[in-house]
């Protein structure tokens, strides 16, 4: 795979590139539909102890569809660090990932991504996973798994002027 044009915009740091799959509320992945690529943006929740991304979904439609036809996805992680003006930059850092989608069917792995996606998202996380999972909303809830193959990232965080 080529590497980045810019080197001094690489993150070599896993750990920065894992915070940064952590931390963004949103991330994008890209897929591969007959009629060519895909795009969809989706919460998730990122389990470093399994290198895997989760995510939860209609059990159909479009992204399902794909999926099951392909499953390999290309995604995105942005953290936007702010436009500078008068300098025409822009800052963010980036992960950058491959892997591919598994829909999970193990109730006991379903509860796990919930919790991971309810303790990233929700102010009072206990209470809302006491409210909200019950063994039948488990059981019917879709979550797709993204398990990482590959994983690079990209700053730019400091305005650079070239003439």
């Amino acid at each position: 795979m080529k590497g980045i044009r810019r080197n001094e915009k690489e993150i070599n740091d896993q750990n920065d590139i894992l915070r940064i799959l952590n931390q963004v509320r949103y991330i994008t992945i890209a897929m591969t539909d007959v009629d060519g690529p895909y795009l969809v943006t989706l919460t998730h929740a990122f389990d470093r102890s399994r290198n895997a991304i989760y995510f939860h979904c209609a059990r159909d439609g479009r992204k399902v569809d794909i999926l099951n036809r392909d499953n390999r996805v290309w995604g995105q992680a942005l953290v936007d660090l702010g436009y500078v003006s008068g300098k025409c930059d822009h800052l963010y850092e980036t992960a950058q990932f491959r892997g591919r989608v598994t829909f999970v069917d193990s109730t006991d792995e379903k509860r796990h991504a919930l919790e991971l996606l309810i303790r990233k998202n929700e102010n009072e996380p206990e209470a809302v996973m006491t409210k909200q999972l019950t063994d039948d909303s488990v059981r019917r809830v879709n979550i797709g798994r993204i398990d990482i193959d590959f994983v690079s990232g990209k700053r730019s965080d400091k305005v650079v002027i070239s003439l």
